[in-house]
This record gives C-alpha cells, structure tokens and sequence, in this order.
C-alpha cells in the first residue's frame, strides 16, 4: 500500500468538516504534502464520483454526496488500493522442492485473503465516522 490512501481520507474527511470547496493549496496545507500530490489523488476521486471540482479563482474540490455516507472501502476501490501485498517472493517456480516451487503461490493466496479481510473492514467505516473519532478524541484532551 502507498500513501494515496491516507491523502485521499485526509482529504475527504477534511472536506466532509469544511463543506465547502477548497481549493488543492488548502488541503496539501492540512495534509502536509504539496498540492500537485493532492491533485494526483483527487483526480481519482474525481473520476469515481466521490468529489467534484471547480475551477477558477474561487475553484477546488468538495464531495459530491454525503461525505459521511462514503466508505473507507470505496476510497480504496477508487485508488485500487491492496493494503497486503509483497513485492518479492521467495522460491523458484522451476525448482524441483515443493518448499521452493509453491511457496510464491501460496503466500499470494494468504495476501489476497488478508487484503480481502481488509477491504471487508473498511465496508463498515466511513468519513464521517473518522471524522467522529477525531472530535471525541479532542474533547477528551488527547489532541489539540
């Protein structure tokens, strides 16, 4: 899994707060990346429905629906996210050993089980739900 993810619900969850259009500055400021990197990622929200943009002086991104009805899971589909995933594997699929020949596949098949159980998960949170936990965090006196 790369950052996308985390820019991408930081953005949205931000959005959600705002309700209003922001423009790409504002939220790499509150992000704290640069704004072609928001750009990128919203771009790809953008195409899966999930924010709409304005341009122009007064320009930027807000949700297009109830942000607080979006799943984390459709921010994930929307980025084509695998949260489980290796790049190398070990063994070689020609060696004669069992060990060696099949390990690459079946470790495939864990991380595809444990990327599914991931996106499972991620169905039941929404925005608006991460934005809940960061308020009650504050009222607590945990952030600032």
């Amino acid at each position: 899994m790369n950052s996308d993810f985390c820019v991408a619900v930081h953005g949205l969850v931000y959005l959600k707060h705002k309700n209003d259009m922001v423009p790409s500055e504002e939220l790499a400021k509150n992000i704290c990346t640069n704004p072609a990197r928001v750009r990128k990622v919203m771009a790809r929200l953008k195409r899966a429905g999930l924010v709409q943009t304005k341009e122009g002086k007064v320009g930027g991104y807000s949700s297009v629906e109830k942000a607080g009805d979006i799943t984390l899971y459709r921010i994930a589909e929307a980025l084509s996210i695998r949260f489980v995933d290796a790049s190398w594997r070990s063994g070689d699929s020609d060696m004669s050993c069992l060990i060696a020949s099949g390990m690459a596949e079946v470790m495939n098949g864990i991380y595809l089980e444990l990327n599914g159980l991931c996106l499972d998960k991620l169905k039941q949170i929404t925005v608006g739900e991460v934005e809940k936990q960061l308020f009650s965090r504050k009222r607590k006196g945990e952030a600032k």
